[in-house]
């Protein structure tokens, strides 16, 4: 029995509750509604899936629709157009056409050499350009202080003549005027006949050809020469004469 009399009263608080929590749930979703929905950010659909943007662009407008009431719908995002791709534009290949071969002047052939010889002998008094720079007549020798370890050759250059043909060759014919070159005591001298016997050459001292020339003065034997960094000779040999 008290059960029967309390069940109205329980259905009548549970609908009472319902429709607390109906109201409740109407005044949120109108206040949701009133307030400005956020613009969505601009995307840029893939090509191919345009058909599944609108879909869930469709699925969005419904839900918004649905919850919000009377909030403004959000739009959709429109997917770009999909455009049949720019085809690269073709560049052709360069071909590089080879140079010309320059064509190059001929070069000329040296000239040959003049094969012909120098005067072996002069017929007359030499000129400036037949003496012969390496040899001299020694006619006299000299003496100087003996501090400076010298002598003095007095000399006159030439050049060799022509002989005849039945003789062992011309003589040597001087030209200028006599001139002093400086011998060092300490030279390389040699000699041959008429200094010392025989026709070769024999190694002999300064001293023993100043001797000789005094003895023999204006003799015009020749000789060779070569001088050193100091200017005076270092190495004198006697040319034999037949």
């Amino acid at each position: 029995m008290n059960a029967d009399r309390l069940r109205p009263v329980v259905l009548t608080l549970a609908a009472g509750a319902l429709a607390a929590v109906l109201t409740g749930c109407q005044q949120g979703g109108a206040a949701a509604g009133g307030a400005a929905p956020s613009a969505p950010a601009a995307s840029t659909a893939a090509p191919g899936s345009a058909g599944s943007a609108g879909s869930a662009g469709s699925a969005g407008s419904a839900g918004s629709a649905g919850s919000g009431g009377g909030g403004t719908p959000t739009a959709a995002p429109t997917a770009a157009p999909t455009g049949a791709p720019t085809a690269a534009p073709t560049v052709a290949p360069v071909v590089k056409e080879p140079a010309a071969p320059k064509t190059s002047e001929p070069v000329p052939a040296p000239k040959p050499k003049s094969t012909a010889p120098a005067p072996a002998c002069v017929d007359s008094t030499p000129g400036p350009d037949d003496v012969d720079p390496d040899e001299f007549a020694l006619y006299r020798i000299e003496e100087l202080d003996g501090s400076t370890g010298k002598v003095n050759l007095v000399v006159r250059h030439g050049a060799w003549g022509c002989g005849s043909a039945d003789s062992d060759g011309g003589p040597f014919v001087v030209t200028g005027e006599e001139s002093r070159w400086a011998l060092d005591q300490a030279a390389y001298v040699t000699a041959t006949n008429p200094i010392v016997a025989g026709t070769e050459n024999q190694r002999i001292g300064v001293q023993e050809l100043i001797d000789w020339v005094d003895a023999h003065p204006d003799s015009g034997l020749v000789f060779r020469y070569e001088t050193g960094g100091d200017g005076a000779i270092h190495r004198l040999e006697e040319v034999f004469t037949p």
